[in-house]
């Protein structure tokens, strides 16, 4: 399933309107809809604090991801959420949001997931040779390598996001522009199974699914919204953060129905309005700020470089 973005309120009317795209319009007809129909204002995103027991949740809905779309960026170096921001702020424009994204290995800072920036493959994980051989790992290669991915497509000029497999096929009529790789899908099932991330006959579970932990996530609702989670352990409070179901189960509440974890953990790091929020805490008790390879990133339209 593909989100998208809504029909133009001036379609709509033409139909109320009875001025069928097969039928002749009325000389006058456009400019009298461009009076009746104003523009629609911009829908900047909308920032949610949840607090429970034993997490904090971050939460980041971007209602109009036409005017603020959804971008990827990576970078060479490990570095922090907040200065890959500042990167994509000199080079292309600064951010209203931004958040951890793909897995990489912090021991070599090279990718473990895929990644695409304007068009172009920028991390292979195919050229991580502690990934790629890795006995451990010779079994779930196939599915690691085609583990889940969040993209934006370019679809006649209109852009349109989604949450797919790494090896499904681009929708025709769509040009495949960012799309960084994670896995495994919370919404509309778990596929951590299918992405070798579960394996029951050994008891196998990479992420430790199913015990509390700091997580981020992204996902899309029904109407074209993208939302961000960023989910944080609590200060004093053992365990601390979410289950990955849990997570599930929060973005179910909130509309989402497509929904992909991304990197968690010490990764864990949401950007918002200049305020940066860690997920980790250390055995003392501080924000463990850790760097990372990806980020996904809202830009946003007035706050260009002079």
């Amino acid at each position: 399933m593909r989100s998208t973005v809504q029909p133009s309120l001036a379609v709509g009317l033409a139909v109320a309107l009875g001025l069928s795209s097969c039928a002749p319009v009325p000389d006058g007809a456009d400019a009298a809809l461009e009076d009746a129909v104003p523009a629609q204002p911009a829908m900047p995103p909308v920032y949610e604090t949840v607090r429970l027991p034993s997490a904090i949740a971050h939460v980041m809905t971007i209602p109009d991801p036409v005017r603020y779309p959804v971008q990827v960026a990576v970078v060479n170096d490990l570095a922090r959420v907040d200065q890959i921001v500042s990167q994509v702020c000199e080079g292309e424009g600064c951010a209203a949001a931004a958040i951890n994204a793909g897995f990489f290995d912090p021991n070599n800072g090279l990718t473990t997931s895929y990644v695409m920036q304007d068009g172009a493959l920028v991390a292979d994980p195919n050229q991580n040779d502690r990934l790629i051989g890795n006995p451990d790992l010779t079994s779930y290669m196939d599915r690691i390598l085609n583990r889940s991915e969040f993209r934006r497509y370019d679809c006649g000029g209109t852009p349109s996001y989604d949450i797919t497999f790494h090896q499904e096929p681009v929708p025709a009529g769509c040009a495949l522009v960012d799309a960084v790789g994670a896995g495994p899908q919370l919404l509309p099932q778990d596929t951590s199974v299918e992405e070798g991330f579960i394996d029951r006959t050994v008891a196998r579970d990479a992420l430790g699914s199913q015990s509390p932990n700091a997580r981020s996530a992204v996902g899309l609702k029904a109407d074209g919204s993208v939302v961000l989670v960023m989910v944080a352990e609590v200060p004093g409070v053992s365990p601390s953060g979410m289950t990955m179901a849990e997570v599930a189960g929060l973005m179910g509440d909130r509309g989402v129905t497509q929904a992909l974890n991304l990197d968690g953990g010490s990764s864990s790091t949401l950007m918002y309005d200049g305020t940066t929020h860690y997920g980790r805490l250390n055995s003392a008790g501080d924000l463990v700020q850790r760097p990372v390879k990806s980020i996904l990133w809202v830009a946003n339209p007035d706050w260009g470089v002079e």
